[in-house]
């Protein structure tokens, strides 16, 4: 009965890749038919073989590609992002084509005109066609599964595996587990295929697509020879090693040329190329904000502080930069002189602050000077918040990861600010949240992302900020 589910659901697989084909050609047909009855008055006798002649180019060259770039793979049908990308590139490798074509061949009767509207329509209904497919045949194709996974080894982590496959994985159906019968000791939730060495035949009677094993090559010799047979069996084959002995948290794989390396958590601004794209845009983004924005603004809030309470303009303050080295963060003064500035935290309504003060601090005003430390290198425009050295030193104490976020450097800016964790902390927990929400940031890092943070800073500051005070 599994084994009929399964020959049923490839079936289903092939009709769908057939259906969606032949959509996209109908699609790239219509727009030919349609181009050609506007346009019918540009074709005449002495032209209409040249037409013919395109109108078949164009049908081969979308057949011809799509099959070269395994449009149609289920892979790319059942994961919907994918599947758009993918239609994308086969789409101006198609657009491309046709204009060499046109270019070598030197089709001077065929009106450009029409060649626009011809491509540029086909990519609209192609853009159609895959809106209907989103919303009529991917969202019942997405609950259904299709992927066949075969587990190698019953033991606690083939068990954490399969239910991780359960709950993440709505395309996807465990076959079974390949282990020997005696070091299976409980009922199973799936059942007991063969022992490790019948793994191959059974993979082939259910058409597996996938194979897991948590058992290592050292452990069983005939690991080596089944991943051998997968890869000649198109069968994707996957390594499970049980570190659970080593470290308790998500690790991330590198490569030092054939040497596996294995890191606590991913970070992209390891890498010196991200680390100057990342400058070069701190550099760019600084310079804008100190010619049109700095040379002005600091004349003003000069004048307004020392209107209103004399002393000196700006506020520096030794904060833990990257690595922990400190460094002198720039800041427009928004309290009076007082001697608890550099151990006590702004709270609301705090007396210290001024009346100029409190609206730099509301406007985040306050802060730009900040972009000269940038300049200088010591700050970026984005990423964790620099704190007092003092709660540097507590909270390092208290918080397991807390130093991890001082591998970069301190930011203006931050994702843990732009999502509410900024300002006073008044409990362990906010500051949890904090810098968990800075190890997030630095394990993903982007200069998209940057920009992205740099837009929802400004639009939270537009509609106003509770904790901005």
């Amino acid at each position: 009965m599994i084994r009929k589910n399964f020959l049923n659901e490839l079936r289903v697989m092939r009709n769908l890749r057939i259906h969606i084909a032949f959509l996209d050609t109908l699609v790239l047909n219509i727009a030919i038919i349609t181009c050609e009855q506007v346009f019918n008055g540009k074709i005449t006798p002495l032209t209409a073989s040249g037409y013919m002649r395109f109108y078949l180019f164009m049908n081969i060259a979308w057949l011809s590609i799509s099959l070269i770039f395994s449009l149609y793979k289920d892979c790319y049908t059942t994961a919907f992002e994918q599947f758009c990308r993918r239609t994308m590139n086969v789409y101006f490798t198609w657009a491309s084509t046709i204009v060499v074509y046109l270019f070598f061949w030197r089709q001077l009767e065929l009106s450009r005109l029409f060649i626009t509207v011809n491509i540029g329509g086909f990519g609209l209904l192609l853009l159609f066609n895959r809106f209907i497919f989103l919303t009529t045949t991917y969202p019942k194709l997405i609950t259904n599964p299709i992927k066949n996974i075969m587990i190698i080894g019953y033991n606690e982590v083939a068990k954490k595996l399969a239910g991780y496959i359960e709950q993440e994985s709505s395309n996807s159906r465990i076959v079974g587990f390949c282990d020997k019968f005696e070091n299976v000791k409980e009922l199973s939730h799936y059942p007991i295929l063969s022992d490790v060495p019948g793994a191959m035949k059974m993979s082939k009677m259910y058409e597996v697509n996938e194979i897991y094993s948590t058992i290592a090559p050292e452990q069983n010799d005939h690991i080596y020879q089944i991943m051998k047979q997968a890869d000649q069996e198109c069968i994707r084959f996957k390594l499970i090693p049980d570190m659970s002995l080593l470290m308790k948290q998500q690790g991330h794989l590198q490569y030092m040329r054939d040497m596996p390396v294995l890191s606590l958590r991913s970070e992209p601004l390891e890498s010196a190329r991200s680390q100057d794209r990342k400058r070069i845009f701190d550099i760019i983004v600084s310079l804008l904000v100190t010619i049109f924005i700095l040379s002005w603004l600091i004349p003003i809030i000069t004048l307004c502080i020392w209107l209103e309470s004399g002393g000196p303009i700006f506020f520096i303050q030794m904060r833990s930069g990257k690595n922990n080295k400190s460094f002198p963060c720039i800041k427009f003064r928004s309290m009076h002189v007082n001697k608890d500035s550099d151990s006590v935290q702004a709270t609301r309504n705090d007396r210290r602050l001024t009346k100029v003060g409190r609206f730099l601090r509301k406007t985040n005003l306050d802060e730009f000077p900040q972009f000269i430390n940038v300049l200088r290198g010591e700050m970026s425009i984005v990423g964790p918040r620099p704190h007092m050295l003092q709660h540097t030193e507590r909270y390092s104490k208290k918080i397991g990861h807390y130093m991890v976020r001082q591998f970069m450097k301190p930011g203006i800016t931050g994702w843990a600010q732009v999502n509410g964790f900024r300002g006073e902390t008044r409990s362990l927990d906010q500051m949890e949240k904090r810098v968990e929400h800075d190890l997030w940031y630095m394990e993903n890092w982007s200069l998209w992302l940057d920009v992205r943070i740099i837009f929802m800073t400004v639009f939270n500051q537009l509609k106003g900020e509770e904790n901005a005070f």
